[in-house]
C-alpha cells in the first residue's frame, strides 16, 4: 500500500493523464465514429474498464493482448491496463493466426481482447480471459471493453503502480527474424512523450487525425498519447484511405496529421486533392521510410503554409525519438531527443 507521500511523488502515465483531466475536463479528448469522449468521460470510462478487468480475474503484472483495428475501445483498454498495473501487448491485426499465437504465447498473455471480425484468428489461444474490444453483447457473461466502459464499478489507479512498472511489451515487426518484445516502463514512455512534445511542437490546440494503426509505436506513442497529455483532440479512424483522409481533414478542420510517405503520395495523387480545402492543416508528420525529395518539394510548393516534420521511432532504440523539421528545399534541421543521450559507436572487429 502506497502512502500519501509516495502517491504524490509518483509519476506514471495515469498520473500524467489525471493532470490533463484536471486542466481540460470538458474538452473532447478523442472521437471515433459517432462517439466522442471528453477528458473526464474518457478517464471515468477507463476506470470502469479497469474495474471490469479486475472482476474478470486479472491482476497487476498480467499481460493483456489487444488484437484489433483503431477504435475508441482500443484506447480504453490501453488506458485501463495502465491504471491497473497490467502490461499491454499490442498485436498487429494483419497477422495470421500462427503469427498472432506466437506473440500471445511468447509474451505470456493472460488475456486477449479482439475485434469480432478478427476473432477467428485468436479463438482458442491459451489465455485465461478472452473478450471483444467492441461489438460484444451487453450480458453479464460477455467480456466486451466498450460495454464495460458504459457501466460497472470504477477502479482507482493501482497502488502497485510505480515509475518503473512495465506498461507495454512492444514487438518488433519480425522482418529478419522472430519478433522480439521490448518492455517499456511508465518512466520510459513518459520520457519519450516529453521528447516528442518538444520536438514535434505538439500543442493543446492541435486537432489530429489518427488513421495509422494504434498497435504501432508511432501512432500511439508519438502522436495520440503526447497529444492526450497536452490536452488536444484526436479523431480516430480505422484506415488511412486517401479519399477519407482528405474529406475528413477538410470537413473537420484537422490541424495535424501523421502518415508514412506512401500515404502522403496517395493524398497528393488523389482526385480529391485540393490545397484550398486543406487550409486548416498546419503540421505534417512523416516517418517509417524515406520521403522522396521530389514529393516533399511538390507538397511544399502546393501547401506552402504547412510545416513538415520527419519523425523516426525505431522500436529497438526506444524511447529515443528523432524529429526533423524541413527548413529549406533541400535540407532539414535536426533536434536531438530531449532527456536522451546518443553516440555513434564504432563496432569492434569480431574475434575469429
Amino acid at each position: 500500500m502506497q502512502s500519501e507521500q509516495q502517491r504524490a511523488l509518483r509519476n506514471t502515465i495515469p498520473d500524467a493523464i489525471a493532470r490533463a483531466v484536471r486542466r481540460s475536463p470538458g474538452k473532447t479528448a478523442i472521437r471515433f465514429g459517432d462517439r466522442a469522449w471528453t477528458y473526464r468521460q474518457l478517464d471515468e470510462a477507463a476506470a470502469r474498464v479497469a474495474g471490469a478487468l479486475a472482476q474478470w480475474g486479472l491482476r497487476p503484472g498480467d499481460r493483456v493482448a489487444a488484437f484489433g483495428k483503431n477504435s475508441d475501445a482500443y484506447v480504453l483498454l490501453w488506458l485501463a491496463c495502465l491504471r491497473s498495473g497490467l502490461i499491454h501487448v499490442p498485436v498487429n491485426f494483419s497477422m495470421t493466426r500462427a503469427e498472432a499465437e506466437y506473440i500471445v504465447t511468447q509474451s505470456g498473455a493472460s488475456a486477449i481482447f479482439a475485434d469480432p471480425a478478427l476473432a477467428d484468428r485468436v479463438d482458442g489461444l491459451p489465455c485465461k480471459v478472452s473478450g471483444t474490444l467492441h461489438g460484444g453483447h451487453a450480458l453479464e457473461t460477455s467480456r466486451d471493453i466498450l460495454v464495460a466502459a458504459a457501466s460497472g464499478p470504477a477502479a482507482p489507479v493501482s497502488d502497485t503502480l510505480a515509475d518503473a512498472t512495465p506498461a507495454q511489451i512492444l514487438y518488433t515487426s519480425g522482418t529478419t527474424s522472430a519478433p522480439k518484445g521490448a518492455v517499456l516502463t511508465h518512466r520510459a514512455l513518459l520520457a519519450e512523450y516529453a521528447s516528442t512534445i518538444a520536438a514535434c511542437d505538439i500543442r493543446a490546440s492541435d486537432y489530429s487525425l489518427a488513421a495509422l494503426p494504434l498497435y504501432h509505436s508511432a501512432q500511439m506513442h508519438v502522436f495520440l498519447m503526447p497529444l492526450l497529455l497536452c490536452g488536444g483532440t484526436t479523431l480516430i479512424a480505422d484506415s488511412p484511405e486517401a479519399g477519407y483522409c482528405l474529406r475528413t481533414i477538410h470537413a473537420e478542420g484537422i490541424t495535424s496529421f501523421f502518415a508514412p510517405p506512401t500515404v502522403w503520395i496517395a493524398l497528393l495523387r488523389h482526385a480529391d486533392f485540393d490545397p484550398a480545402r486543406l487550409g486548416a492543416l498546419t503540421k505534417a508528420y512523416y516517418g517509417a521510410s524515406i520521403m522522396p525529395v521530389p514529393v516533399l518539394l511538390e507538397l511544399q510548393q502546393k501547401l506552402p503554409a504547412l510545416r513538415f516534420y520527419n519523425c523516426s521511432t525505431p522500436t529497438a532504440r526506444w524511447p529515443k525519438q528523432r524529429c526533423s523539421r524541413c527548413r529549406t528545399r533541400s535540407g532539414s534541421r535536426r533536434w536531438p531527443p530531449a532527456w536522451c543521450a546518443s553516440a555513434a559507436m564504432k563496432t569492434p572487429p569480431r574475434k575469429r
